[in-house]
């Protein structure tokens, strides 16, 4: 379950555990931190080098004007920094000086601070305070709620991480003014990912508001993050660990991890290869349900306006060398698969998906020809 205020919404979890998602500025983190009975003493800020030039200075010094003793470490931008030995460097920093089980970590940054802080918060002392302050439209939509922390490894994207609830979420739309236009437009993929496979309704919306949003225009945006995040929100209560519903959220990921990892992290943002990986789901969805592919538009036109949306999303990414066999083999390696087979999420409707295992290799081949065909990104 999943309650709402008019500047937050509670991701009620099992057991009586919750905490707020604010919606609300930067400067007021003292005053949500005390919210949520968390007292002012020394607090660990991890951020990385493009957020902390706008960023960091101003929350430091309002966290020490009431009372906090701050500490800051900066890692490098980008997904490479996800690596064991950066977790390491901030082990290090984090130990310099004492700290207690009390001591707060503050992840001030997109998805890849959000995952790496949070997988710091998670181990140090079996387990510190965390809280999220996302600062990119990926983060505020989707990687901040939810519990999921982590790093990469070689062998795949976020195969080591543990499931680490924040304490709070304080989300400002405003931070989104700083963010580059390509870290932006390929955010834009979780959340029409969270409507494809939650809400009709919000689909429509980001569809009649797409000019507006691409111009960033503040209400408009600070809308849909709520509604994105809402959704996001919803589906962790009704399922924390990943067992059941929360998989709905893999919809295009199995096959963008796969493109993260053959091209090389940081060819592709994130946003950009989930939205590459959603164009393959949406082909798998037509072929597993009808037998078709999207040249049937005329049949099959809630699919249809679904790709159109989806393929608006701009990819910059080049992957002139890769091979559908390169990308069926990485595939093996996700994380999200049972036993036997990989695990796949479908959509039966806009708004409605499932999760799958009984995809034949060919319709999955088929799936990635299309998607790098239809992205004019390789020959095939």
């Amino acid at each position: 379950m999943t309650t709402a205020r008019q500047n937050s919404i509670t991701v009620d979890l099992p057991k009586g555990r919750a905490y707020p998602i604010y919606f609300d500025s930067l400067d007021a983190a003292p005053l949500l931190l005390e919210n949520v009975g968390l007292r002012s003493g020394q607090i660990l800020v991890v951020s990385d080098e493009n957020v902390a030039e706008h960023y960091l200075e101003r929350l430091m010094d309002s966290m020490e004007a009431n009372g906090w003793r701050t500490r800051a470490h900066i890692i490098q931008s980008g997904e490479a920094s996800k690596s064991a030995d950066t977790l390491s460097q901030l082990y290090n920093w984090a130990l310099k000086d004492p700290i207690d089980r009390q001591t707060p970590v503050v992840a001030l940054g997109g998805g890849v601070v959000g995952d790496l802080a949070g997988y710091m918060a998670a181990t140090l002392l079996r387990g510190l305070p965390l809280v999220q302050i996302p600062t990119s439209l990926i983060a505020q939509a989707d990687s901040s709620i939810g519990g999921k922390t982590g790093i990469n490894h070689l062998a795949g994207k976020n195969l080591i991480g543990a499931f680490y609830q924040p304490r709070l979420v304080i989300s400002d739309s405003s931070s989104l003014s700083t963010l580059p236009k390509r870290d932006f437009t390929s955010g834009l993929a979780e959340v029409v990912k969270h409507a494809l496979i939650a809400d009709a309704s919000f689909f429509n919306w980001l569809e009649a508001h797409w000019s507006e949003i691409l111009l960033r225009k503040g209400d408009v945006v600070h809308k849909m993050i709520r509604l994105a995040a809402s959704i996001k929100a919803t589906v962790v209560a009704s399922d924390e660990m990943e067992s059941g519903r929360r998989m709905l959220l893999n919809f295009g990921h199995t096959f963008g991890h796969a493109i993260e990892r053959a091209s090389g992290f940081g060819t592709f943002t994130h946003g950009e290869a989930v939205a590459l990986g959603m164009r393959a789901a949406l082909h798998l969805s037509s072929s597993a349900l009808h037998g078709t592919s999207f040249s049937m538009d005329s049949v099959h036109p809630e699919f249809s306006r679904a790709e159109a949306l989806v393929s608006r999303i701009p990819i910059s990414g080049s992957v002139e060398m890769l091979s559908v066999p390169a990308l069926m083999l990485f595939m093996q390696a996700d994380k999200k698969r049972d036993a036997k087979d990989l695990q796949f999420v479908v959509l039966d409707a806009v708004g409605q998906a499932r999760v799958t295992t009984t995809i034949p290799a060919g319709s999955i081949e088929a799936a990635w020809i299309y998607a790098l065909r239809s992205s004019s990104l390789m020959t095939i």
